[in-house]
């Protein structure tokens, strides 16, 4: 079902300039993705942090002003927690190993890619809700503007931000969208019913846990009528947590959504959920194996192995090309069939 493309990876850390001096570009992963003025184009995700000194950990924060702060330990230090490469646990605080931002990226053949010469292409993290980066954006076109809807990471949390633009030289930034804990937000590329909808994933700590839900929106600000969705499944692909992907796929047969799932060992792969045309909180079929496994060497081995993960896509007719990271380090791609997407999960149980 899934064809990856001959030239992966087709973007890694060495192929990308760092934002400053001083930082060295440790991964390049889960880009959006979109058409635009005739060409593909990536939003990718660019993780930094300073060059490391032996026998010591650094890494980046923002100060309000926009400047960046760089703290640093010794790794012998009895008060650091190091266990997961993504974070840095100090006394009791927790923060990210790496600092990230959004890197504007385009290509004439989907499959090479540049920074564009006229164009801005890095999006920093800004003001007090950003401090600890921006990450993983999602790109829907909606009434002829594009609207971003990205995660916002700081010490407060994990929320959902909204950047809007209609040509990718002005940002309008209208803030945080979905407070903490929520992420992996996508728009509907077209209204139902006369409203916005979105698929999150706000994520319960004691009670509930790593499910997709789905709210509307008169403004695309102002969010409600949430309604859990999708559920993990202990004992499947995706038992620890769901989390959708890029904007839903308009198809006869309803709304097709291709999500990530993760089990308890953090293996992430992709699956596939079709939604009601007219109540896309209605889950008419779901996937029960995986369409896209980390089975490539680049997929299973890198800063954090066993991923495959896409919130970017853009679609032709039948085909989806699918932009993912792999491994959290490096960003690939590959080509999948709707109609065979469609043939694997309608003839089996609707479970959810």
């Amino acid at each position: 079902m899934v064809k990856r493309f001959n030239e992966n990876p087709i973007l890694t850390p060495k192929g990308i300039s760092p934002s400053q001096p001083g930082l060295v570009v440790e991964c390049v992963m889960n880009p959006g993705a979109f058409r635009f003025e005739g060409k593909t184009w990536l939003l990718l995700r660019v993780a930094e942090r300073p060059v490391q000194k032996e026998g010591r950990i650094s890494f980046p924060i923002l100060r309000e002003d926009g400047s960046m702060n760089i703290l640093e330990f010794e790794k012998s230090d009895p008060l650091l927690n190091l266990s997961d490469p993504r974070m840095v646990g100090y006394n009791g605080d927790t923060y990210l190993s790496t600092i990230s931002h959004l890197r504007l990226v385009c290509s004439e053949d989907g499959v090479h890619f540049t920074e564009p010469a006229d164009f801005p292409t890095k999006i920093i993290g800004q003001g007090p809700l950003e401090a600890f980066g921006i990450e993983d954006c999602r790109v829907s076109l909606l009434e002829g503007v594009y609207h971003l809807t990205y995660t916002q990471v700081s010490s407060n949390g994990v929320g959902v931000g909204l950047i809007r633009t209609s040509d990718w030289r002005k940002l309008s930034r209208e803030g945080m969208i979905f407070p903490p804990h929520n992420k992996d937000c996508t728009l509907f590329e077209e209204k139902i019913g006369g409203e916005y909808y979105c698929l999150h994933r706000p994520s319960g700590i004691e009670l509930g846990g790593n499910f997709i839900w789905i709210s509307s929106s008169k403004d695309l600000l102002h969010w409600g009528r949430h309604r859990c969705i999708l559920r993990t499944r202990e004992g499947h692909w995706d038992s620890a947590r769901v989390g959708a992907g890029a904007a839903p796929i308009k198809t006869p047969e309803g709304w097709l959504e291709i999500y990530h799932g993760a089990d308890h060992d953090h293996r992430y792969c992709l699956g596939a959920i079709l939604l009601d045309l007219e109540d896309p909180s209605k889950v008419l079929a779901r996937s029960d194996q995986p369409i896209f496994e980390p089975i490539a060497d680049y997929e299973r081995t890198g800063f954090f192995g066993n991923v495959v993960f896409t919130n970017g896509q853009v679609v032709d007719g039948d085909q989806i090309t699918v932009y993912y990271g792999a491994s959290d380090e490096v960003i690939c791609g590959a080509t999948l069939s709707i109609r065979e997407i469609l043939k694997n999960i309608l003839p089996g149980t609707n479970r959810h």
